[in-house]
């Protein structure tokens, strides 16, 4: 059965599925020998966060997410992928 969330838990829910989305088409772009661990790694990180409540940490993991998808982009953008 799926609990009803409020408005907040529901945006929180959608910016986690975009940096989830946004972080494996940026791994696609990983060459080839690494992409399938960074695919990996990723995955692993949503799902050892997946039964978190709290709000304010939820906030947090977002961020530190984006800052760390950033960092990778860049670094792939700077090796030519």
């Amino acid at each position: 059965m799926v609990a009803s969330l409020d408005l907040q838990a529901f945006i929180l829910r959608a910016r986690v599925l975009k940096l989830y989305r946004q972080a494996l088409r940026v791994a696609k772009r990983a060459p080839a020998p690494s992409k399938g661990e960074l695919m990996h790694t990723i995955r692993q990180e949503m799902e050892n966060n997946r039964d978190c409540n709290d709000k304010q940490k939820i906030r947090y993991l977002i961020s530190e997410g984006l800052e760390r998808l950033k960092g990778l982009d860049e670094m792939l953008d700077m090796q030519g992928h």
